[in-house]
């Protein structure tokens, strides 16, 4: 016997398979991991590893004992290349070709890379090191390797108005950067909030003075001048990727025509399921990997956490979501479907962020044209529980700083989505 492969080691693998010894599965358990490290919580990393409150071992999920204890075997450091779902084997970087009776992808996803990139000559990874002071954030490294790069900062520039850039954006703040927020779209957040929220949080980074520039792309990325250690562009400054001389960025150029100087600058465009290793597989792999309402790709083959997009039997549709809770909740749903215990994965999405001394909460989906209805405090008072609603049907519980609040709210959720599917 083959036993359960795992490639992915980070939070929904390793609950995968903390779950099937815990449902008393006896066999062979091995976990893949491209890192070097063991698994670890990655919300921490744009937040207190980030600001520095955090040393790098707190995000480590388990320490080496427990993991010891669960019997599995790490494959640390090596890459995932090829799956062939026929002979049911996994090949890796290092020439190695594994096995498996069920295997459970759990890749996560990769940064997308923003078309003003593409051309930078020898950039594979965005990092400090390839593009003087253009960083991203997806792994503990890179928090890290950023971390050290804000250390005297005067000023950053964060692409990105997203979850993530937005954390990115205050934790660079208290830290004391001058900061600037740029995305394309009208409103910060508005994917995940609508615009009515999303104003809300923008407003708040501008109140801890964060300059906020929506609306607006960005045309590319400007060398600063040689010798010049202001980090602002310059005379004899070049365009990054042209050929020049420039070695580390000096200013965001901005479609808009204004140009933001920065000495740091921060890429947080979104990502993309991290599914290249597996073209040619067989497995339907649009937006991520197509799974059916138990979250199997195909025979023996499941999928969790980011890089899943399965079949919500409540929702009816296919939905994929980027978040730790969904992470742990999806990878106890699989590991209860290997053990024969299984059913309908039909969670209400939720997420949570952090922003200087606010605790944002979201059940459920604010869909475009959404409202709020407040239900306890007032949108912008600092704290306060609210519904959003699509022709007065509850979509979402949102929790303002307010975690009673936004539990109490969620019934009604639950409510209309239990009304919805029963069809009174």
């Amino acid at each position: 016997m083959s036993g359960v492969l795992i490639v992915g080691a980070s939070a929904g693998g390793l609950t995968v398979a903390e779950m099937l010894r815990a449902k008393g599965y006896a066999g062979q358990i091995r976990l893949v991991g491209q890192e070097p490290h063991l698994p670890y919580d990655r919300p921490p990393l744009s937040k207190e590893v980030l600001a520095g409150a955090w040393p790098a071992e707190r995000v480590f999920l388990r320490d080496p004992a427990r993991l010891d204890a669960l019997g599995a075997e790490f494959i640390l450091g090596r890459r995932a290349e090829r799956l062939d779902t026929t002979a049911r084997t996994v090949d890796l970087d290092d020439g190695r070709t594994l096995s498996y009776d069920t295997l459970v992808i759990a890749t996560g996803l990769s940064p997308r890379r923003p078309p003003f990139l593409r051309d930078l000559a020898g950039a594979h990874t965005l990092g400090a090191d390839d593009l003087g002071g253009v960083h991203t954030l997806r792994t503990l490294d890179d928090a890290l390797a950023l971390r050290e790069r804000l250390r005297g900062a005067r000023r950053v520039a964060v692409i990105g108005a997203g979850v993530l850039g937005c954390e990115i954006a205050a934790t660079s703040r208290t830290l004391g950067a001058e900061v600037t927020l740029v995305d394309p779209l009208p409103t910060v957040m508005v994917r995940q909030l609508g615009d009515e929220l999303g104003s809300l949080v923008g407003a708040l980074h501008e109140s801890h003075g964060v300059r906020v520039r929506t609306g607006v792309g960005v045309a590319g990325l400007t060398g600063a001048a040689a010798g010049d250690g202001s980090g602002r562009d310059g005379p004899g400054a070049d365009r990054l990727g042209g050929g020049g001389p420039a070695e580390r960025v000096g200013a965001v150029e901005l479609t808009s025509g204004e140009s933001v100087p920065a000495d740091v600058v921060v890429i947080a465009v979104g990502s993309v399921p991290a599914t290249g290793w597996l073209a040619g597989s067989g497995l339907s792999l649009t937006d991520g990997v197509e799974c059916d309402s138990h979250c199997r790709a195909a025979p023996g083959v499941y999928a969790v956490g980011d890089v899943a997009r399965w079949h919500h039997e409540l929702l009816g549709t296919s939905i994929r979501l980027e978040n730790r809770t969904n992470a742990t909740q999806q990878a106890m749903a699989v590991a209860a479907d290997i053990m024969g215990d299984g059913a309908p994965y039909t969670p209400i999405p939720y997420f949570w962020t952090d922003q200087y001394d606010v605790k944002l909460q979201i059940h459920g989906h604010i869909p475009p044209g959404a409202r709020l209805r407040p239900l306890d405090g007032e949108p912008g008072s600092g704290r306060f529980a609210a519904l959003a609603e699509v022709d007065g049907v509850p979509t979402a519980a949102i929790g303002w700083n307010h975690p009673r609040g936004v539990r109490l709210a969620r019934g009604h959720v639950t409510d209309a989505l239990r009304s919805m599917t029963s069809g009174t």
